[in-house]
């Protein structure tokens, strides 16, 4: 029986004897007032509803009594400006949150006030084609948003949505997601919940937020949660309830989990995603062309979570190309599966990328595309498209042909088990290939790499540390990851390809995202160059800027103290690579076209790709469509974004990996370098783990010490001592906090005489507090101070 069927509890009373004879109609049941709400949804107050059903004299006080028990039963609800309306509807204007997106794009809402019952129904937000000019001065609302909206029940009920909104004005944000540690109160009498507060995992956060007791939900202390923010005092803690429960901060596998969410990476593919990706069925040969006689092998990490490149090359028999090479690339062909603008298509684009965290990937596709019918699984075949290069002897490319073909990989091999064939120790997989595969493949490999010197791409060596994750999900260790000639060959291979890719867009007359990195700014370059004169180093800055002058000065100080603080501020200079439909040439790799066509499977950039050259070779109907090829530059913007995004998720779950790692080594002395410089301190890498951490200046001595961008360090005024960025240092741990990944050093050994001029320049200065002295240098001791929170740093490449 619902609401509206019972007898009322607290009902009109019966009228006292000595009431005054009516004259209007009665007063209306609840029924009645129901059926009147919902079919006026405008200005209804309770002296309209006594109006409509002619309520007058004595009947004014029992109607005034029933609409309160009707309220109180959550039949009827009252807004602020005191009109009524049914629960179980919308009025025609209201507040209301956008919460996201569904399958098409359109944005949905929910009513920020929902008295009813039920969940509050969904609110399908109209494009606003009356938008004037002056309008577009203010962006359109968006997810998170709340906004005024006129409100129109949609009467159709094949629609999915029983409202539809169209957007008055913004009002301002919605709820604020926070992701945190759950620190609950002590507990009352028999063990009632006392509520607690969030403690938010983002290093930046400088504020907590109080969970009441009501809000706490399942959560436990020492739970990871996910809050949302709700108005709260005016003054004291701001508030927030619990939303949703991740487990105990203790669980390695929530390091990862801190990240996709902080950072708001998707992790769970929509039911309609995972049905198409199911339903999806191995390609045959119809309309390909036959690779499987050719032994393609794939080369990747030990480790690799997808094998969606392989390999083959052998000479060529051309006699007009003596000393030549024919060279394979075949990539799995991504595109046969996932079509534009179906389920698994537009997941994926709102994805962009995969993202690669030590312990798990989050794909870009479902576990059938990606580890299944788009793994080139040795042994299988597989649908792919493929390009075919030829080189002449001193690697210059003569021509090429892009192949949609069915291949069939020879072996899975991995990066060591290749090099180790080719350094004449081979295992009983890659030994049967390396007079047939192998070898073909390195000699090819030699003659494209000629080519690649005398182009001389930008030329950066720096170590990346690898996080090895034992069966119990913690840290086994961290170590200087491998690194094989092997690796520079499928570089090699991968960059010719998607050279191909890009020159046979424009042949064919198709538009593509291109893969661009701009030269470094003039500001980069002034900054660079300053910092070498420092090192005695001369750079040239003229206009005329390319990676052969940056890999002069890096071939000058290879082998010396300063190789890895050149390599660091070289690599600093740069500018950020990214998609965009508009080529200017990739300044990093000395190409004028570059478009990445490799990696479909983790990559929706290369998926844009492959469809312009299906469409464009006439190799099917699944190619680019017109909308997408519209679309262009709104994807390479987006896709952008997705990959800083994942950069910045990749190296946040590295740096709470290792400080949980590094959390049983308090106390430990480790070595590193400078490898950041502000006024507030310096920033530590250490030698052993690549793990960053955070030296307060407080800690450096009782002195005041300036901080000197040039040469980037922090100099004392009194002792004349600098700590520049590439010095090595000793350091001892002082706290490792892994919810947050802030590491904590104290000084130990380091710094060295200043220039003459250093730190001389005109600026603001920090001081150490008085009482404190410095870390040693040279022979003389000092006492050590303690020092504060780790702040972020690091930084990452991508071709």
């Amino acid at each position: 029986m619902t609401l509206a069927e019972r007898k009322p509890a607290r009902g009109a009373p019966k009228k006292p004897a000595t009431a005054k004879k009516k004259s209007g109609g009665g007063v209306p049941t609840r029924e009645q007032i129901l059926a009147f709400l919902g079919d006026n949804p405008g200005k209804t107050s309770k002296r309209e509803i006594g109006r409509a059903f002619g309520v007058k004299g004595d009947d004014r006080i029992p109607l005034k009594q029933l609409l309160k028990a009707m309220t109180e039963d959550g039949l009827i609800a009252r807004d602020e400006a005191k009109n009524l309306r049914r629960t179980d509807a919308l009025p025609p204007v209201t507040v209301i949150e956008i919460t996201h997106t569904d399958t098409d794009g359109e944005l949905i809402a929910r009513p920020v006030s929902w008295p009813g019952e039920e969940p509050a129904p969904l609110i399908v937000i109209a494009p606003d084609t009356s938008r004037k000019k002056r309008d577009y001065d203010e962006p359109p609302a968006g997810v998170g948003d709340r906004v005024l909206a006129r409100i129109e029940k949609v009467e159709d009920e094949d629609e999915a949505y029983p409202y539809e909104a169209r957007v008055i004005r913004r009002v301002g944000k919605g709820a604020e997601r926070v992701l945190g540690l759950y620190r609950a109160n002590a507990k009352g009498p028999k063990n009632t919940k006392m509520g607690g507060r969030l403690i938010p995992v983002e290093k930046k956060a400088r504020m907590e937020f109080e969970i009441a007791p009501e809000d706490v939900g399942e959560a436990e202390d020492g739970n990871l949660v996910l809050g949302e923010t709700i108005p709260g005092k005016r003054y004291g803690l701001s508030r927030a309830r619990i939303r949703e429960v991740f487990g105990d901060s203790d669980d390695p596998r929530s390091i990862s989990l801190i990240a996709i969410h902080t950072h708001g990476i998707p992790d769970a593919f929509p039911d309609e995603v995972i049905a198409e990706a199911e339903a999806a069925k191995h390609m045959g040969l119809k309309g390909r062309t036959d690779l499987r006689d050719i032994p393609l092998v794939t080369i990747d990490p030990v480790d690799a979570r997808d094998h969606d490149d392989a390999v083959w090359a052998a000479p060529d028999t051309d006699p007009k190309n003596e000393g030549g090479v024919v060279a394979i690339v075949a990539i799995a062909d991504v595109a046969a599966y996932v079509r534009p603008n179906l389920p698994m298509d537009r997941e994926a684009r709102k994805r962009g990328n995969s993202t690669y965290f030590p312990d798990r990937v989050v794909p870009m596709l479902p576990e059938r595309i990606s580890n299944d019918l788009c793994s080139l699984i040795d042994g299988e075949d597989r649908a792919c498209f493929a390009v075919r290069m030829v080189f002449d002897r001193n690697g210059n490319k003569r021509s090429h042909e892009f192949i949609r073909g069915l291949m069939r990989s020879a072996a899975s091999l991995s990066y060591r088990q290749v090099q180790e064939a080719i350094d004449g120790r081979p295992d009983d997989i890659a030994g049967p290939l390396l007079e047939p595969v192998l070898k073909p493949l390195w000699a090819a490999y030699r003659i494209m790499a000629k080519a690649r010197d005398e182009r001389g791409p930008l030329d950066l060596d720096l170590p990346e540390h690898k996080i090895d994750i034992g069966a119990d999900g913690r840290i086994a260790g961290v170590r200087i990851g491998d690194k094989f000639e092997s690796m520079k060959l499928i570089e090699e291979f991968m960059i010719q390809a998607n050279v191909c890719a890009a020159e046979q867009a424009e042949a064919v007359r198709r538009h593509v995202i291109y893969r661009i990195h701009d030269a470094p700014s003039r500001e980069k370059l002034v900054a660079l160059a300053e910092f070498l004169a420092t090192l005695n180093l001369s750079f040239t800055k003229g206009e005329n800027i390319r990676p052969a002058n940056f890999n002069r000065i890096l071939k000058q100080v290879d082998g010396t103290e300063h190789s890895r603080i050149v390599s660091d501020v070289v690599l600093r200079s740069q500018a950020q690579a990214v998609y965009a439909p508009d080529n200017i040439g990739h300044f990093g790799l000395n190409l004028r076209r570059y478009a990445h066509f490799t990696s479909p499977i983790r990559r929706y950039a290369d998926l844009t790709v492959h469809r312009a050259l299906i469409a464009g070779l006439d190799f099917g109907k699944d190619g680019q469509t017109d909308a997408e090829l519209a679309e262009l530059v709104e994807i390479a913007e987006h896709i952008s974004t997705t990959e800083r995004r994942s950069m910045l998720a990749e190296r946040d779950s590295k740096d709470r990996f290792i400080a949980a790692f590094l959390e049983a080594r308090i106390g430990a002395e480790f070595t590193g370098r400078v490898a950041g410089v502000t006024r507030f301190g310096l920033f530590v890498k250490l030698d052993e783990t690549g793990a960053d951490g955070f030296v307060p200046v407080s800690t450096l001595g009782r002195d005041f010490f300036h901080h000197d961008e040039i040469i980037h360090a922090l100099v004392g005024e009194r002792t004349r001592i600098a700590y520049r960025l590439g010095d090595a240092v000793r350091v001892r741990l002082e706290e490792a906090v892994p919810v947050t990944g802030g590491l904590r050093f104290e000084l130990l050994e380091g710094g060295s005489e200043a220039p003459p001029n250093a730190g001389k320049s005109p600026g603001r200065r920090s001081r150490s507090p008085a009482g404190r002295s410095g870390p040693k240098r040279g022979k003389s001791g000092q006492d050590r101070g303690k020092s504060g929170p780790k702040a972020p740093h690091g930084g990452s490449r991508r071709r």
